[in-house]
């Protein structure tokens, strides 16, 4: 019997991280997609829901490329705008914000909650037109307040905030319910909610971890294959959760969103 080598279980498990990568930003996007032709339930929810799934599937892929070293064999690619970190709190909180309370109206207060997600896709947009000599010289310098130790910190502190905020609501609306289908929806928003905050938590001890690593010590834990390996799955855990949970919305829980 031929036993596999070191270097080819490494290469395996290499392809194999790969291949779970790529099925998570085809599950969200796809599903994300779908979305946006629901036909029934909260039309502005569905395309908060929509936009969070394909934003987070474009993040992932952000990381598959870098994994991959896309960004230093192609220089021009650099900062191509499909980092959306600070998108994914704001969309996931008007998601469950909606669908709790479809009446509703959006005023012009709201747009405050934009700014940070703007303000990401602009840097990325603005750098990513820039030469490939410009774009080299930036890095993950600690004041860039897109890409960099100050973004790692807006990215958790805004989504364990938006993440409070939205529980905040789903606690108020659980005391005003008036039908089973009411009870069906909070159920099912709190089980999203219950389950992205637990992993969620675990990917901040990865994002932690690299950042205090890489900013005090100056020790990149990006190197290290198994520690870059576990943090790139405990993001697509997340990509994977708010899939799996919108395919249940679009099958099973079909008639439990089916009014706005």
């Amino acid at each position: 019997m031929k036993f596999i080598s070191f270097m080819d279980w490494q290469s395996i498990l290499y392809y194999l991280l790969l291949f779970v990568l790529a099925m998570g930003v085809v599950q969200s996007v796809s599903i994300g997609g779908l979305f946006f032709l629901k036909g029934t339930g909260e039309k502005r929810a569905n395309v908060f829901y929509g936009l969070l799934l394909i934003t987070i599937g474009l993040t992932l892929l952000h990381n598959i490329l870098f994994v991959l070293g896309v960004f230093e064999d192609y220089p021009a690619l650099t900062f191509l705008p499909i980092y959306y970190t600070l998108a994914l709190p704001t969309l996931l909180f008007y998601y469950v914000k909606l669908n709790l309370y479809p009446q509703y109206e959006m005023r012009w207060t709201d747009l405050k909650h934009f700014i940070l997600p703007l303000g990401q896709f602009l840097f990325f947009l603005s750098l990513f037109l820039r030469t490939a000599e410009d774009k080299s010289e930036m890095g993950r310098y600690f004041y860039s307040p897109f890409y960099g130790a100050f973004e790692q910190f807006l990215y958790l502190t805004t989504f364990f905030a938006y993440i409070y905020f939205a529980y905040r609501y789903l606690y108020h609306k659980r005391k005003q319910l008036k039908d089973q289908q009411e009870a069906l929806k909070v159920t099912y928003l709190r089980y999203l909610l219950k389950g992205f905050f637990v992993l969620f938590c675990i990917h901040t001890l990865f994002v932690l971890g690299d950042f205090f690593s890489y900013e005090f010590l100056n020790v990149n834990l990006r190197s290290i294959k198994a520690y870059a390996a576990l943090g790139m799955l405990s993001f697509a855990a997340l990509v994977f959760w708010l899939g799996i949970y919108g395919f249940q919305v679009l099958v099973w829980g079909k008639k439990v969103f089916s009014k706005g």
